[in-house]
């Protein structure tokens, strides 16, 4: 923003969240420059209610992070639904505005629309560019929240949004700061949305690496047998594909007296509870019941924790116990701890680990007798050590690589949020901008 230039002369707004404007602007009440609708939902018992052809937004249609033109919604409803709420119909150019948690997600719709009660409609008068409202409210986001109130969830009333006292320039300079937001937040965006796309492709990438050096090794030039095992297809012909419980046996060692309490993750692996509750900077239901019939678990262990649909086998980095329902697994001396780390979090494992169970449908949770029935590939233990150096490496230059291009669109999105705030007040003079 250091080649935008300030205004010639600013005044005190007389509002916290604005600070000083140009000093020909006026600061003026929303409802000044915007119509408020309100939403409603229709009778959920009523199917004659549901599945027509009137967009129906509710807060989780809104992306909580820019002002974009909405989508599709989740549901439509008939016109017999929205005769039942009694709502006004808005038309596109409106500005949907999520007015409980997450307050301040802001829309603007591209069809005629009507919301739930969880939102807002913004019907800007005549004169007002929708890109303008939408982003003056991306800025208030903050003093929005602020006003909301509610002990059983946040929720922002019609009198708080419509009082919001907002930074209003003369017309000309109205659509020249939306002509601009437009230019450099089209910009901005374009950019974040090739880097999350390098993002994905890095993620297919470890994963495609991972899966292939865990089930074919490391050596292109090896002869190939077949495994039998659709899940897994042709491995290396001198690997042996053993059974899983001969690798990894159950174990269930009650908790020792001193053990503190794990807590399994699929982002952390297992690790205690204290230490999860810090890092995700929340506190977590912690287990009152059946506390003499948890389990044993050292590092180095795994741990199958139930109900995930991403393999649920977690490694464990700290001595402690766990819930009595997990299943914990001891590796045997055949087994090394970062190859079987990597195979269990394979793409091509956690295909033939579902394939046992009706888990996934039913609610069915995943236990030891699953494990049992899917056989290992097993190589010999340095060639294990080998590929999981191996991988060691690869994974952690890709995860650099991940880390290091998510810090780079988290500055754009900053960018991008302190150019908003800056353009609508009145920080940065963008009349005659190009």
């Amino acid at each position: 923003m250091s080649h935008y230039k300030p205004y010639p002369a600013y005044r005190d707004s007389g509002v916290e969240w604005i600070g000083r404007v140009p000093e020909h602007w006026r600061v003026t009440p929303l409802k000044v420059i915007a119509d408020t609708v309100n939403g409603a939902t229709p009778e959920s018992g009523k199917p004659e209610y549901w599945g027509g052809d009137i967009a129906w937004y509710t807060p989780t249609d809104i992306d909580n992070e820019v002002a974009s033109k909405l989508g599709a919604p989740r549901r439509y409803i008939t016109q017999a639904g929205y005769d039942s709420c009694a709502v006004k119909l808005s038309p596109p150019g409106s500005v949907v505005l999520s007015t409980r948690a997450p307050i301040g997600s802001v829309g603007t719709t591209t069809i005629p629309s009507t919301i739930n009660q969880g939102c807002r409609t913004l019907i800007p008068a005549q004169h007002v560019p929708t890109n303008y409202l939408a982003s003056t409210l991306v800025a208030a986001r903050e003093e929005l929240r602020l006003r909301g109130n509610g002990t059983t969830f946040q929720e922002l009333s019609t009198e708080a949004l419509r009082s919001l006292r907002i930074p209003m320039p003369p017309l000309s300079e109205c659509v020249s700061i939306a002509g601009g937001l437009h230019r450099e937040t089209t910009r901005i965006d374009a950019l974040i949305t090739k880097k999350t796309r390098f993002i994905e492709l890095l993620k297919e990438k470890r994963q495609a690496l991972i899966t292939h050096a865990v089930t074919k090794g490391l050596d292109p030039g090896v002869k190939m047998k077949d495994s039998g095992a659709e899940w897994l297809g042709d491995i290396p012909e001198y690997w042996d594909f053993v059974a899983s419980n001969s690798l990894f046996p159950e174990s269930k060692e009650r908790a020792w007296a001193e053990d503190e309490h794990l807590s399994a993750t699929q982002k952390y692996g297992v690790i205690p509870l204290a230490e999860y509750e810090r890092l995700e900077e929340r506190q977590v239901t912690h287990a009152v019941k059946n506390l003499d019939q948890r389990k044993h678990a050292e590092v180095g262990d795994f741990v199958i924790s139930m109900r995930s649909f991403e393999g649920g086998i977690e490694r464990v980095k700290a001595r402690g116990c766990v819930r009595s329902s997990y299943v914990v697994l001891k590796a045997s001396e055949n087994a090394h701890i970062g190859f079987f780390t990597y195979l269990f979090k394979s793409g091509a494992y956690i295909q033939g680990l579902q394939a046992t169970a009706t888990f996934i449908r039913d609610g069915q949770d995943l236990s030891y007798n699953n494990f049992r029935q899917v056989k290992l590939p097993c190589p010999s233990l340095d060639e294990q050590k080998s590929i999981a150096d191996f991988l060691d490496k690869s994974v952690s230059r890709i995860d650099s690589l991940t880390e290091k291009t998510q810090r780079s669109i988290n500055l754009l999105k900053e960018r991008r949020a302190a150019f908003i705030t800056a353009a609508v007040t009145g920080q940065i003079d963008l009349r005659g901008s190009v």
